[in-house]
């Protein structure tokens, strides 16, 4: 009897596979802000004038007393700007490939769309972090109030953020998957973030387990005082571990049920 030929090996998930997902959805995300340069430029200042608003009109009603809290109001609009595009550029991914009628191919991608849904994710993730901080830039240029950035403490602090972030956008993914149109509840999510990013945590050490508050209350002491990650009390870091790890995967679990309940009711093709 002949020998059977071997199968080649499926060579789909080693890290080189994967680093090509990486680059052709980085590649799409920043050819969609190059070809419709005007949609991108609005937004972007958009987020200026906003910031210009409550400056301006800040100083013109409370006078120099705006100074002893300018350096919250950067922060807080920096770390807005990264919550507005990591979580609604997930949420509304979902929404838009629906709508091109490209979702599907999401699913038959020998990645697994768990996987694609990560990786977007990612590359949202990278993709805030260069607009808040070029948005960061201008709000302490036009202010002329210059904020402590180290990138060492910044920006493991924006990421950790990030992640309670991902997962309520994975959340939302999931629930988009469902029931398609829900931009007004995407709305609704996005001005809450104020909340929790304003949130008084040092004050109410309970608010500290809500997503984005922990972090948000890092980030203003890093940034206005000047202090280093390494000076963070570990317990303070471990808490902010900890809630992000725990709303990031919720937000997985909630994304991996809803697109099995997609499957189930036949939902995919449908918009």
């Amino acid at each position: 009897m002949a020998t059977a030929e071997k199968q080649p090996v499926d060579t789909d998930q080693r890290p080189s596979s994967w680093l090509a997902l990486v680059s052709v959805i980085a590649r799409k995300k920043f050819t969609l802000l190059v070809r419709y340069p005007l949609n991108t430029a609005t937004r972007f200042l958009t987020l200026v004038a906003l910031f210009g608003i409550i400056f301006f009109g800040g100083r013109a009603a409370v006078g120099p007393s705006l100074t002893d809290s300018l350096g919250g109001i950067i922060v807080g609009m920096f770390i807005w700007t990264l919550a507005m595009v990591a979580y609604s550029g997930l949420s509304w991914n979902v929404t838009r490939e629906a709508q091109w009628g490209t979702l599907e191919r999401l699913f038959i991608s020998p990645h697994g769309f768990g996987t694609v849904m990560l990786t977007k994710m990612l590359v949202n993730v990278v993709f805030s972090l260069l607009w808040g901080l070029s948005l960061l830039v201008v709000m302490m240029a036009v202010s002329g109030k210059w904020l402590a950035v180290d990138p060492l403490t910044v920006l493991p602090l924006g990421v950790l953020t990030l992640a309670s972030i991902g997962g309520i956008g994975l959340t939302f993914a999931g629930l988009a998957l469902l029931y398609k149109r829900i931009e007004n509840l995407f709305q609704l999510v996005q001005w809450g973030f104020i909340g929790l990013i304003a949130a008084p945590a040092g004050t109410y050490p309970a608010l500290k387990l809500l997503p984005v508050s922990h972090g948000s209350y890092l980030l203003r002491r890093a940034m206005n005082d000047g202090l280093r990650l390494w000076e963070f009390a570990p317990a303070e870091l471990g808490l902010l571990v900890a809630t992000s790890s725990l709303y990031f995967a919720v937000g997985y679990y909630t994304l991996r049920r809803a697109h099995q309940r997609a499957r189930r009711q036949g939902l995919m093709g449908q918009y």
